[in-house]
C-alpha cells in the first residue's frame, strides 16, 4: 500500500510525536534502516553521534535531568546492546525518563548462530523498568507508547526498546503513528496523596521538637522546590539533602543545611542529623549514603515519609506516616493544610540553626581553601568556582574526587537541578560525556563538567564528539595519578596497604588540545583563578587539567575516611 510506512519510518514517526528532539547514539549495521528513516526526515530530530554507546546514554540521562523531558540513547546490536547496559540503569536508579533503542538482529535468523545475537529481553530486564524486543512491525506504535507511558509516570525511569532488523523494512499503518502529548514530559499524570495523609504528616510534624526534612532527588525531579521553600520557611524549619536532593532549595537558602550522610556531609551537617526527633524523608530512599550506613535516624526515630514510590515507604524505617503520592502535590496538600489551621509563624527556629552550623562549617573549609599548598587542595578548587561561576551553571560532576568536595561546600545559588552526579552506580566516565548532554539541553547555562584523572582515561574520545558540536563545555580534572577514591579507602580501611590503584601521570591538556580543545594545565594555587576564569569565558569546549592534592592525603568530606 503506497501509504503505508515501514518500521523504521514509522520508529522515528513515534518519537517525533512524542516531542523527542535529540538522539544520541552509534551506528552499526544492523541500525541502517533506521538511520536511514532519521535522514529521511529532514533534521526533525538532532542525531549526535557518539563515540561509545555508554557515552550516549549518559548524554540521554543527563539531558532528561536538564530539560524534564525524556533522553533517547540508540545503538546496534550485540556489543552495542551490552554498552548501552550502564546508562540505563543509572538511569533508572535515579527516577530519570530515558529511552534506549538497540536494534537488533533479523527476527528471521533467531536461533541460527547470526552475528551479534543476544537475548536484549533478558539483557535488559534487570536494568529497566520496563523492556520489551519488537518481533512486528505493526506492534512499534504500540510498544513505543508504553515505553513512554512507563519512563514518565510513577516513579520515572528508563525503558529499552529493541529493534530487529527486518521488521524495520516492513509495513506499519501510519493512522497508528500518535503519541498521547502527557508522556513527553515527566512527571506525566501526576497522583495525589489519597485523602487524609497530607494531614497526618502535619500533625506528627507539629508535634516534634526538632524536625529535620532530608530532600533526595525526587523533590527536584516533581519540580516542588517552591511548595518546598514554602513550607521550609513558614515553619522555619531546616532542610538537608542527599546527594542526588542538592538543588531541592539553593544552597544559599537560610534553611538549607546542606548535603548530609557519609559522602559530601561533614560533621556538622550530621550533628543536625543525629539530633533531630522527627526526620521528614521526602522523594529520598533513605539508602546507605544519606544515612552514613543507617547510623542515623538511629531506631526508635520518628520517620515520616513522602515518596511517589510506595516501595519505599517502610523499607528502611518503621514510619509513622507515609505519604504516597506525586511530591508537589503532596507538598501542596500540606500547604494547604498549614492554611486552614492559620498555621504561618516561626516554629522550629530552623534558620538560626542553620546559620550557626554553616558557619563552623565554613570556617573550617575556608582555611584549607585558602591553603597555597601544591599540589593544589580540591577545597580551593571549589572556592574558586564558588566565586567566578555564572548562577544559573550546571556542574556535571563524576562520583570521584570531585563529588563530595562539591557536594559538600559548593553553593549553588538557586534551586533545581543545577548539580548533576551519577551517585546511582557510580560509573567512571559519566560526567565528560553527560555535560554534551546537559549543554544540548539546557545549552544557555554554562555547562562545567568535573573528573578526576582515572574519569578522563575512561571516555575522552568523546572530547572529539564535542567538540564537532561546538559544545560551550569546561572540563576541570582533577589530576593525582591515581584511582584516588579507592586508594583513599585503602588507607582509611586497609592500613595504607596499597595495591594496584597508581597509574602513570598524564598531560590531559596535551590530549585534550590533540582533540581541538582549548585547554591549560595548572599546578601553582596562584594561577588557578585566573586560569579557571579564562577557560569559563573562552568560546567552545575548554580544558583546565589541575595537578590536585591525592585524596588519601586530604580532608575530603567522606565519614570512613575520617576516623
Amino acid at each position: 500500500m503506497s501509504n503505508e510506512l515501514n518500521g523504521a519510518d514509522a520508529l522515528v514517526g513515534m518519537l517525533k510525536a512524542h516531542g523527542v528532539r535529540h538522539i544520541f547514539g552509534l551506528c552499526g549495521d544492523t541500525s541502517l534502516p533506521f538511520y536511514d528513516a532519521m535522514r529521511s526526515h529532514g533534521g526533525d530530530i538532532r542525531h549526535v553521534l557518539t563515540r561509545d554507546e555508554r557515552s550516549a546514554t549518559y548524554m540521554a540521562d543527563a539531558y532528561a535531568r536538564v530539560t524534564g523531558r525524556p533522553g533517547v540513547a540508540e545503538g546496534p546490536s550485540g556489543g552495542g546492546a551490552t554498552y548501552i547496559l550502564p546508562g540505563l540503569i543509572e538511569a533508572s536508579e535515579s527516577s530519570y525518563a530515558v529511552l534506549g533503542i538497540t536494534t537488533d538482529i533479523s527476527v528471521g535468523t533467531y536461533g541460527k548462530y547470526p552475528l551479534t545475537e543476544v537475548d536484549q529481553n533478558a539483557l535488559m530486564a534487570p536494568v529497566t523498568k520496563w523492556n520489551q524486543v519488537i518481533v512486528q512491525a505493526a506492534h512499534i506504535p504500540r510498544m513505543v507508547r508504553t515505553a513512554f507511558r512507563a519512563m514518565t509516570t510513577g516513579r520515572s525511569g528508563a525503558a529499552h526498546l529493541g529493534l530487529p532488523y527486518d521488521i524495520q523494512y516492513d509495513p506499519v499503518d501510519p493512522s497508528d503513528v500518535w503519541a498521547d502529548p502527557k508522556h513527553a514530559s515527566f512527571p506525566a499524570y501526576r497522583q495525589a496523596p489519597e485523602p487524609g495523609a497530607a494531614e497526618a504528616a502535619v500533625d506528627a510534624i507539629l508535634s516534634a521538637k526538632s524536625p529535620l526534612i532530608v530532600c533526595g532527588g525526587g523533590v527536584v525531579i516533581a519540580g516542588a522546590m517552591e511548595d518546598l521553600a514554602r513550607l521550609a520557611n513558614r515553619l522555619d524549619i531546616p532542610v538537608a539533602t542527599s546527594i542526588s536532593g542538592q538543588g531541592a532549595l539553593a544552597d544559599t537558602d537560610s534553611h538549607c543545611v546542606g548535603v548530609v550522610g557519609s559522602n559530601g556531609g561533614t560533621d556538622e551537617t550530621w550533628e543536625m542529623m543525629e539530633a533531630a526527633d522527627l526526620v521528614i524523608f521526602m522523594g529520598c530512599r533513605a539508602g546507605s549514603t544519606t544515612t552514613a550506613r543507617w547510623e542515623a535516624p538511629k531506631p526508635g526515630a520518628r520517620i515520616v515519609h513522602f515518596d511517589n514510590d510506595p516501595m519505599v515507604i517502610g523499607a528502611n524505617y518503621p514510619t509513622e506516616v507515609g505519604v504516597v503520592g506525586d511530591l508537589r502535590l503532596s507538598l501542596a496538600a500540606v500547604n494547604a493544610t498549614l492554611d486552614a489551621k492559620g498555621q504561618g509563624a516561626t516554629t522550629f527556629g530552623g534558620a538560626q540553626a542553620v546559620a550557626d552550623l554553616k558557619a563552623r562549617k565554613f570556617a573550617r573549609f575556608n582555611k584549607l581553601a585558602e591553603s597555597d599548598e601544591a599540589p593544589i587542595r580540591p577545597e580551593r578548587i571549589v572556592a574558586t568556582l564558588n566565586r567566578i561561576l555564572p548562577e544559573d551553571a550546571t556542574i556535571v560532576s563524576d562520583p570521584g574526587t570531585s563529588c563530595p568536595y562539591f557536594s559538600a561546600y559548593y553553593q549553588q545559588a538557586q534551586p533545581g537541578r543545577f548539580f548533576i552526579t551519577n551517585r546511582a552506580h557510580g560509573a567512571l566516565g559519566y560526567s565528560l560525556s553527560a555535560s554534551l548532554g546537559a549543554w544540548f539541553g539546557r545549552p544557555a547555562s554554562k555547562t562545567v563538567a568535573l573528573m578526576g584523572d582515572g574519569s578522563f582515561g575512561f571516555t575522552c574520545g568523546e572530547l572529539e564528539t564535542i567538540t564537532r558540536a561546538g559544545a560551550d563545555i569546561t572540563f576541570i580534572v582533577f589530576s593525582n595519578a591515581n584511582f584516588g577514591w579507592i586508594k583513599a579507602s585503602q588507607m582509611a580501611d586497609k592500613g595504607a596497604r596499597y595495591y594496584n590503584v597508581d597509574f602513570n601521570r598524564v598531560d590531559h591538556a596535551a590530549v585534550a588540545a590533540a582533540y581541538g580543545v582549548t585547554s591549560w594545565r595548572v599546578e601553582d594555587p596562584a594561577d588557578l583563578q585566573g586560569t579557571l576564569q579564562r577557560a569559563i569565558t573562552t568560546d567552545g569546549p575548554t580544558l583546565v587539567d589541575i595537578v590536585t592534592q591525592p585524596l588519601e592525603e586530604a580532608a575530603a568530606p567522606v565519614r570512613r575516611w575520617m576516623g
